[in-house]
């Protein structure tokens, strides 16, 4: 969290905050307070005295110690997190250290899954405001209440915004989704060691769809029906603006953005600025990590792959981008590595004559019609859930109802694909005869049940694994535990973007990219690849998330390294290792100097 009252300086390489803040306002700023680990000088000098108890703390690993029993204690996960929230708005060093301890046990607590159902409840839980909130009904004053955060051009290297239009499974959370944002970054801090100082979580509010939300007397957001078209745009275009004019070095990022939105906002401003959406590349890079070693292991080659990938949203194009992108590297022209991946959606298989009511990205996948004539269709209830976050898709759906669609099972069927991910936030899609259908035509399927949290799963990886005999290779969304077949222990790799894009944001900090290449995202996608040993049976195709530090800097290191290559680095690296180590905050407590 950035602080108004502190000030970081380095003395002979040791990070000091300086303050002018004395007594209570100290101990009321997480950035600054350490508890009972302010030294006997700090306290006499910072006006302390008698505001703290008598003993002093000798280091943080006592603090550490009590705050986990406090957080174990915690009746449920929404508890555990909300404990958690509260730890971050006492003391910022303290939640770190207690996360980077635990980091394995505590992610899918503070970010991914848990993240979803604070949200739901994030008006009640609502306490110390952090971040901003940009309201659409305030357009004009954007840049305004940018300047109120009171930070200088200088002190921000990276700022995450959501609209909340298609947070995590769980769809449209208006202004609740700052949580998101703060969600996110606090993994950049706790995954990569971006300095949280210098971090700026940001909601932009345009409104929200969900009744529940609008007819809720404690919701915090505009109370307004979710505005869209030529306003909308204006609204994204002056946060960039004063965004970039404030804060000139900061990285965009971009979460949880709509699926008519993420890409056309993406496309706008990539090639003039730093920015990055995770929905759509870093989903697409973590794959492409998680099939390099599964190609390893298969010791194919990816122009003879056949993709399947279940669910056309964002998440979903985007892999499919990346895994097409990699077939032509392998010497595939574009048209053919398209045609050699299949889309199925609400409406069935994605087809040409569905064309008007797809969206612009899903289109280059569209298989001909002619091609699938003969394909056997089955009979579809309309999914009326998904009506207000996939309108077009729905009304898809609604017009091959009566005549049927042409569902995964039959694409399996006639594809014998080589990959099937899945991405469509629908659990148990992956059934047991569409995976021993894909088991029989490929000597090691591939296959990645990636919709998250853990109850929307496509398939578990006991099923899966189960029903190939322990031939397939996997990696999920969510977190599953270690699964036994035929006398295999099977690791389970998550396919958690946490593993890449905080890696990314700080090799793209440290050297000051004036822009996030494709090619600054395959280093990344290459490097999380070669962090994990495919090499023993059963082992996961991706690295552990209880190694993220080690992940990240490696990661940073490369993403760094290709900017300079690509000429896109604004600073030189002489040495990129020592840059890295030097750019990482780490959860220590540094001297608080009176000033």
């Amino acid at each position: 969290m950035y602080s108004r009252l502190a000030t970081v300086t380095r003395h002979d390489g040791q990070r000091v905050l300086e303050t002018s803040a004395r007594g209570y306002d100290v101990l009321r700023d997480p950035a600054l307070n350490k508890g009972d680990a302010f030294s006997s000088q700090e306290r006499r000098e910072l006006g302390l005295d008698g505001l703290l108890p008598d003993a002093v703390a000798a280091s943080i690993e006592p603090q550490a110690e009590l705050a986990y029993r406090h957080y174990s204690s915690q009746p449920t996960d929404l508890a555990k997190h909300l404990y958690m929230l509260r730890l971050h708005d006492i003391n910022e060093t303290l939640f770190y250290a207690l996360m980077q301890r635990h980091l394995l046990e505590m992610l899918p607590v503070v970010y991914d899954p848990i993240v979803g159902e604070a949200i739901e409840h994030f008006s009640e839980a609502y306490t110390r405001p952090r971040g901003l909130f940009l309201s659409i009904d305030k357009a004009d004053e954007v840049e305004t209440m940018m300047r109120g955060f009171g930070a200088q051009a200088d002190d921000i290297d990276l700022i995450v915004a959501s609209d909340a239009e298609e947070i995590l499974g769980i769809g449209d959370w208006g202004a609740n989704g700052i949580d998101i944002s703060i969600g996110k970054l606090t993994v950049y801090t706790a995954a990569a060691g971006i300095d949280p100082n210098r971090v700026l979580p940001v909601v932009l509010d345009v409104g929200t769809d969900q009744e529940r939300l609008l007819n809720d007397p404690t919701y915090i957001g505009y109370r307004h029906g979710r505005v869209r078209g030529e306003a909308y745009d204006d609204f994204i275009d002056r946060y960039v603006q004063a965004a970039r004019t404030l804060f000139p070095h900061a990285l965009l990022h971009w979460e949880d953005f709509g699926s008519t939105n993420c890409r056309r906002i993406l496309r706008r401003y990539r090639d003039s600025m730093p920015t990055f959406n995770d929905d759509m590349q870093g989903t697409g890079a973590i794959v492409l990590a998680g099939l390099f070693n599964a190609l390893k292991v298969t010791g194919t080659r990816w122009r003879d792959q056949r993709v399947v990938i279940l669910g056309g949203g964002s998440a979903g194009v985007g892999i499919a981008d990346q895994i097409r992108d990699q077939m032509v590297r392998d010497g595939l022209d574009a048209g053919q590595a398209t045609r050699q991946i299949w889309i199925v959606d609400l409406p069935g298989l994605l087809t040409e004559d569905m064309r008007d009511g797809l969206l612009d990205y899903q289109r280059p996948y569209a298989r001909p019609a002619g091609e699938v004539s003969g394909w056997a269709k089955t009979p579809t209830a309309v999914d009326s859930a998904a009506a207000g976050r996939w309108p077009r898709m729905v009304a898809l759906q609604e017009a091959r109802a009566t005549s049927g669609i042409i569902g995964l099972q039959t694409v399996v069927e006639q594809v014998k694909p080589t990959i099937l991910i899945g991405t469509s936030t629908h659990p148990g899609l992956f059934t047991r005869p569409i995976v021993e259908s894909m088991a029989s035509g490929a000597e090691r399927p591939i296959i990645f049940p990636l919709s998250n949290p853990t109850p929307l799963a496509e398939a578990t990886p006991g099923q899966v694994l189960g029903w190939t005999a322990g031939k397939a290779l996997v990696a999920t969304g969510a977190p599953f535990d270690d699964v036994a077949v035929g006398g295999v222990t099977y690791k389970i790799a998550q396919a958690n973007n946490a593993a890449l894009y905080p890696g990314l944001g700080l090799g793209a900090i440290v050297c000051r990219a004036a822009k996030v290449t494709d090619e600054m995202i395959l280093a990344a996608a290459k490097a999380v690849a070669d962090e994990a040993d495919v090499s023993a049976p059963g082992a996961a195709l991706l690295p552990s998330n209880g190694d993220l530090r080690t992940t990240s800097s490696v990661v940073a290191l490369q993403v760094a390294k290709a900017a300079q290559d690509q000429g896109v680095a604004r600073v030189k690296l002489d040495d990129p290792v020592e840059a890295v180590r030097r750019a990482q905050w780490w959860p220590e407590y540094c001297p608080v100097v009176a000033v």
